[in-house]
């Protein structure tokens, strides 16, 4: 029988990220398991050929990264005060990030939210969360807005 002893509460702090923490923490104390935090910086490399010097952008991920980790702090402290959790800051594009992070950490299910996009901002944007339904080897739990 499958266990679910670690999950995973993929977030990017907009509005819905706290709905996200909402339903992770019901299910982590539903089945007594642990809960990894997960936000993702983006990395920002691709932009490196729009003559736009390297540590500029190394100089503002880590910026972000930085901003984010105190932001992971507080999230953490706010939605997660009872249960055994941990909060990490990712540098990287999402999903890849996201999923490497699950199968490193051996967590038994991801939760996170989606952004509902359609039409072109679907086509330009691209959906995170859908990559990884479509990639996870464990369950995936999406939370609309």
């Amino acid at each position: 029988m499958a266990t679910i002893k670690s999950i995973m509460c993929a977030v990017d702090f907009s509005d819905i990220s706290a709905k996200v923490a909402a339903y992770t923490k019901l299910l982590a104390k539903a089945f007594n398991a642990s809960v990894k935090v997960v936000y993702v910086a983006p990395s920002l490399s691709q932009y490196v050929g729009f003559h736009v010097p390297p540590t500029s952008i190394e100089n503002f991920v880590g910026e972000i990264v930085s901003g984010a980790e105190k932001t992971m702090d507080s999230f953490v402290q706010e939605h997660f005060s009872d249960i055994e959790v941990s909060g990490r800051v990712l540098s990287g594009y999402a999903a890849e990030e996201i999923l490497n992070f699950a199968k490193a950490e051996d967590v038994d299910m991801i939760i996170m939210g989606t952004h509902g996009r359609k039409g072109i901002d679907r086509v330009l944007f691209g959906s995170v969360a859908e990559k990884i339904v479509k990639s996870a080897s464990i369950p995936v739990m999406t939370i609309r807005p």
